[in-house]
C-alpha cells in the first residue's frame, strides 16, 4: 500500500503489465515482473475506492518492426498484437480503458506518445485526451519497466503538466545495464515526479 491518498481527480496508469514482461516465460521476461501484479491490483482497488480513474498502457506491435532486434532494433520480438505475449498478466484486474503502443511499428515507452524509429516524428497515443476528458490534475503511476516504459510514462506525465506519482513497490525494472532502474528512478525524481515506497 503506499502513503498518498486518491481522488476524483487522480487517475492511476497501469503500465504494459503483459505476459512478455510479467511472466518467467515471457520474451523480455522483467526479474520480479509477477509481483507488482497482486500490488497494483491493490492500487486498483484503492483507486476506485476513491472515485479516481484506472487506465491501462500495452505494446501491441506488429511482427515486424525497427523496433525488434531482428528489423535492426534492440529488443528480442514482444508483444505481438493478439498473442500470448501481449496479454496482461492473467491476475491483472484490467478495468478502464486501455490504449495501445506500438500499433504502426513506433517505438512505444511512453503511454503518451509513439516516435517513429526512421523519422522520429512524435504521435500522442490519446491517453492525455483520456486524462483530460476525466479532469484529471495527477496521475499514479505504475507497471513495468521502471527503467524504460515506467520511467518515459512519468517524464511524459510531468512534461504535460500532471502533477506524477510514482508507486516504488508497484514497478520492476530490466536493468539491461546494472543500476538501470535506481538510475530510472533518481531521473524521474530529478524531474519532480514525487517517489511513493511501500508503507
Amino acid at each position: 500500500m503506499s502513503s498518498f491518498s486518491y481522488d476524483a481527480e487522480t487517475a492511476l496508469v497501469v503500465v504494459d503489465v503483459q505476459n512478455d514482461f510479467a511472466d518467467r516465460n515471457g520474451s523480455i521476461y522483467v526479474t520480479g515482473g509477477e509481483e507488482v501484479v497482486p500490488a497494483i491490483n491493490a492500487e486498483i482497488a484503492r483507486a476506485r475506492s476513491a472515485g479516481a480513474h484506472v487506465a491501462y498502457t500495452a505494446d501491441w506491435h506488429p511482427q515486424s518492426t525497427p523496433h525488434f532486434a531482428k528489423d535492426g532494433g534492440i529488443w528480442p520480438v514482444h508483444c505481438v498484437g493478439d498473442t500470448w505475449g501481449a496479454q496482461f498478466h492473467p491476475n491483472l484486474i484490467v478495468d478502464g480503458p486501455v490504449v495501445r503502443k506500438g500499433t504502426g511499428g513506433e517505438d512505444g515507452y511512453s503511454g503518451f506518445s509513439v516516435r517513429d524509429p526512421e523519422s522520429g516524428h512524435i504521435t500522442a497515443t490519446g491517453l492525455a485526451e483520456q486524462l483530460e476528458r476525466w479532469g484529471v490534475k495527477t496521475v499514479a503511476v505504475c507497471g513495468l519497466a521502471t527503467d524504460y516504459c515506467v520511467k518515459e510514462t512519468a517524464l511524459d506525465g510531468a512534461s504535460e503538466g500532471y502533477g506524477v506519482i510514482l508507486l516504488e513497490h508497484a514497478v520492476r525494472a530490466v536493468n539491461l545495464e546494472p543500476g538501470d532502474g535506481e538510475r530510472a528512478l533518481a531521473e524521474m525524481a530529478e524531474a519532480g515526479c514525487r517517489l511513493v515506497p511501500a508503507t
